[in-house]
């Protein structure tokens, strides 16, 4: 008796996307892999940042979410192919979160140019969403301003499937070019300059 091999290795391609941004000049340091046990729903998390990053002060926060539902419902598609080389079923994906944190900014831009140029750096291979969120320590203190910088893309999982690691090559070079523009100004927003 065989046992069923799973249609997509979710393990192996996170691996393909760490050493493909470790290819993009990042650093990867740390990863963790949670399990609901009741839906089966799994989570990965990539900690990393650019090689001029190494002392600080950006962090990029990777995230993949895997539905069960849509990886099942995947894997029933290529079971109901009967041509072995017919294309993958579109439509299936998982979200990939990339999120930039800095520590709380003394001087913080403004959010809206920002987010403008941003837009720019990230183009439509990586949209970003900016925001940002204020922190008293106490009722007298002066707020502490924190920046929060996030995109979202579908991961396809016929992309997936077909082990097409060159579809997030684009969105890795962006992610670089967010990052070092990041780190850029942060010395001005953390008072250094």
């Amino acid at each position: 008796m065989s046992l069923p091999v799973a249609v997509i290795d979710v393990a192996g391609f996170v691996a393909d996307l760490k050493s493909h941004a470790i290819d993009h000049g990042f650093h990867v340091h740390d990863e963790r892999h949670f399990v609901e046990t009741y839906s089966l729903r799994q989570l990965w998390e990539v900690d990393l940042h650019p090689e001029e990053a190494c002392s600080g002060p950006i962090d990029l926060h990777l995230s993949l979410e895997v539905d069960p539902r849509a990886l099942l419902g995947f894997e029933d598609e290529i079971i109901k192919l009967d041509d072995i080389d017919a294309d993958p079923p579109e439509g299936f994906t998982f979200p990939l979160l990339f999120t930039w944190t800095l520590p709380p900014l003394i001087h913080p831009p403004d959010l809206l140019v920002l987010a403008t140029e941003l837009a720019g750096v990230g183009g439509l291979d990586l949209p970003v969403e900016v925001s940002a969120i204020d922190s008293f320590a106490s009722v007298t203190d002066a707020p502490e301003r924190s920046l929060s910088i996030v995109s979202r893309i579908p991961v396809e999982l016929a992309a997936v499937y077909l082990g097409d690691e060159e579809a997030f090559c684009a969105t890795l070079v962006r992610c670089k070019d967010i990052s070092l523009f990041l780190l850029d100004r942060a010395g001005s927003w953390l008072g250094e300059d």
